[in-house]
């Protein structure tokens, strides 16, 4: 330690020399532990090319054999041959060295380092375990000769060398005033060169400009000539022509002045006849105004003659009603299996007088009957019996009438209010497919209620089980409008049609919150951004006066979101993440932020040691090399 702390004062301190210096408490070289069994270090040498450890290559005093064992581990390190490239070329070498040995019980591959030569050429290959992924990667790099330890140079060619300098720089002091005397006077050789070559420059432009003027006074002369010449013949044929070609552009003219006013006497008639058919027009539309209005009376006419046949159907239907329960009631007291034979007799009276009699002779046959008090009292208990179920079947089909009335009532006003909600969930649903390139529509299914004949009852109209929601989506411009379903779209479109159905039914009714899992996953990238940009908009409303005019929290569960998403930076919109991993804490009582930060700090300063004794490593190298 003394040693130690003398020669980090001296060299250190006072000399600034950035060297590493390394103590050895206890040397263990008889104590080593090697990577490799016997076995398998034989098998090495044998089938993959390996000499042997790097510390069995060269010998060097105890202490510093340790302190290379302690620094760089020179005791794990292979050394082989060319045969080591083969290895790795054919044979998997490297999962080879990275497996344990059977006695080694730590769990995962080990690292691995080894130097080997190939066509004349030092390489090193280092073999690391991801603390991560547990598996191996390596690094290849190759060993540039060694320039340390050579032997110095010659002191006798130094001095020659030196005595060289010192002739050549007295050469350079002697020559020095000739040589400056001769810039000086190339500097005054180049400004004199740059003020004639403008001169001579000047001229040049001076000559061009003269022989353009020289050539334009020689054309124009030329002109001049040629219009005298021109002017001295006879010009009489000239006239001739200008004559000619005026005179028939003057017809032409004429010509075309009769053909207009053609055109306009057309152009007149046809004006004459569009206010015959104008007027024509206004007659017929007053003759279609009378028969829309007669149209219009008989509308309403069929229409009270529809309700009158409607309640004549009703009446008739009820009375049919009555006369099935009446013949029901008449098969129980008279079956008409026992009177089929005797209205089959011949003495059964074919016209009305034979019946009166044949009524007069039963009439006349039961009074000549003694009174039977027990079927008198059967009878009149029978007779009040039908009296009250028919008193109670005329309440009933009231009662029925009026409720059926209720009923249509109640159902005119229920479906006219779902008619306006899906209206606007419509409209909120078409603008949000549009944001994202395409088209949607929201219907409501009536199960053929809205297009039923006169003749299928109110079954089909009451049937509201098979009522619904049609959701209609297209995502391609040559498609057309079709009912959302796993048959005809993808995932990705179905959710995106599903969330904007969503977002659209959001504000017709307050819900604490709502949540959706894993909408996202089956989007693009582009979907995705623009369903997360609603989402937010739609969910970051503001409260209103009332306890439920508000959004509601909204929970999105999903496993990834993409980067750079658009609302992220909205201060309503919190994130949450669910660790649950191996490492996760086992307790929340592990949470302690102040023991984070001192762990924190530690790893900091570590690691400015570390890189404090990579950079003097580093310098002290650099600086051994100069020497």
């Amino acid at each position: 330690k003394e040693d130690y702390d003398l020669l980090y004062r001296e060299v250190r301190e006072k000399r600034k020399i950035p060297i590493n210096i390394i103590t050895v408490e206890r040397i263990k070289l008889d104590q080593l532990t090697r990577m490799y069994s016997n076995e398998r270090m034989e098998l090495l040498r044998r089938e993959h090319g390996f000499f042997g450890y790097l510390d069995e290559t060269f010998v060097a005093p105890n202490h510093i054999m340790q302190a290379l064992i302690n620094r760089h581990n020179v005791d794990k390190v292979l050394v082989g041959g060319d045969a080591v490239q083969h290895s790795l070329d054919r044979k998997d070498l490297i999962e080879f060295l990275s497996t344990r040995e059977a006695h080694d019980r730590r769990p995962g591959k080990q690292s691995s380092c080894f130097f080997y030569t190939f066509k004349n050429e030092t390489f090193k290959y280092t073999n690391q375990v991801s603390r991560y992924t547990g598996e191996v990667g390596s690094d290849v790099q190759n060993i540039l000769a060694a320039k340390l330890l050579k032997p110095g140079s010659d002191p006798a060619l130094k001095d020659r060398l030196a005595d060289t300098i010192q002739n050549a720089d007295e050469l350079i002091a002697k020559l020095q005033p000739t040589v400056d005397e001769t810039k000086a006077v190339l500097e005054k050789m180049q400004i004199e060169g740059q003020s004639i070559a403008l001169q001579f420059k000047e001229a040049k432009r001076t000559k061009n400009d003269y022989n353009q003027y020289k050539m334009k006074l020689t054309n124009q002369r030329d002109k001049y000539a040629e219009a005298q010449e021109n002017a001295a013949k006879d010009n009489d044929r000239e006239k001739a022509r200008r004559v000619a070609k005026i005179k028939k552009l003057v017809e032409n003219s004429i010509s075309m002045s009769e053909n207009a006013a053609k055109v306009h006497g057309e152009i007149m008639k046809g004006t004459h006849s569009l206010t015959g058919v104008k007027m024509s027009e206004n007659d017929l539309s007053d003759s279609l105004r009378k028969l829309t209005d007669e149209l219009t009376e008989k509308q309403a006419e069929t229409a009270e003659l529809t309700q009158q046949y409607k309640a004549a159907d009703t009446e008739y239907n009820q009375r049919k009603d009555i006369l099935k329960k009446l013949l029901k009631e008449a098969e129980n007291i008279a079956p008409m299996e026992e009177w089929r034979e005797r209205l089959d007799q011949d003495d059964i009276p074919e016209n009305l007088e034979g019946v009166e009699d044949a009524l007069d002779e039963a009439e006349n046959k039961v009074n000549s009957i003694a009174e039977n008090p027990h079927v008198m009292r059967h009878y009149e208990e029978r007779k009040k019996e039908i009296a009250k179920l028919q008193e109670q079947l005329d309440e009933a089909g009231g009662e029925k009438n009026m409720k059926r009335q209720q009923l249509e009532q109640k159902l005119d006003r229920w479906e006219s209010s779902l008619i306006n909600i899906v209206q606007d969930v419509n409209k909120k649903f078409s603008a949000y497919m549009k944001e994202v390139g395409c088209a949607g529509e929201i219907r409501l299914f009536t199960a053929g209620a809205d297009t039923r004949g006169d003749n299928e009852g109110d079954n089909v109209r009451y049937n509201f089980k098979d009522w619904g929601v049609e959701i209609l989506v297209k995502f391609r411009e040559a498609s057309t409008l079709q009912v959302l379903s796993a048959q005809t779209h993808s995932g990705g479109e179905r959710s995106v049609s599903t969330i904007m159905y969503l977002m659209g039914l959001q504000n017709l009714m307050s819900s604490p919150f709502r949540c959706v899992d894993e909408i996202n996953q089956g989007l693009d990238e582009r979907n995705e951004r623009l369903v997360f940009k609603r989402i937010v908009e739609n969910s970051t409303l503001p409260a209103g006066s009332s306890n439920t005019d508000h959004c509601g929290q909204y929970f999105l569960i999903t496993p990834k979101l993409l980067p750079n998403l658009d609302g992220m930076e909205n201060e309503n919109i919190t994130v949450l993440f669910v660790f649950s991993g191996a490492h996760n804490f086992n307790s929340c009582l592990d949470w302690n932020v102040d023991k984070f930060i001192e762990d924190k700090k530690n790893f900091l300063s570590q690691e400015e040691e570390d890189d404090a004794s990579n950079s003097h490593s580093k310098g002290g190298r650099r600086k051994r090399k100069s020497r």
